[in-house]
């Protein structure tokens, strides 16, 4: 039976408490190491929803090196910044 696997917590910066952290860089380089080392798992599903939004609202294509441009902008201000705002006009929809 193997041990059982440590969980690596990180103090939050987005979320401002210690919780469990990603299991590996969920980006390249430098900005994907500092998301690893402050930034918890629940934070990271919070981006992904967010992200989404605005893939669909700018239209972005992940593939395309300037869509991940302006996502890597928006990733840094949504944890390191002013909080990544949604897009002019953009209305949430109602559940």
């Amino acid at each position: 039976m193997s041990e059982p696997q440590q969980v690596r917590m990180v103090k939050c910066v987005k979320l401002h408490k210690e919780l469990p952290g990603l299991d590996r860089a969920p980006w390249k380089g430098e900005l994907g190491q500092r998301i690893y080392e402050n930034v918890s798992k629940e934070a990271w599903r919070m981006w992904v929803d967010h992200s989404k939004m605005l893939l669909n609202e700018f239209r972005l294509n992940p593939l395309d090196p300037r869509s991940q441009k302006i996502m890597e902008e928006q990733m840094e201000q949504f944890f390191f910044g002013e909080g990544s705002k949604p897009p002019e006009g953009f209305v949430a929809p109602k559940h």
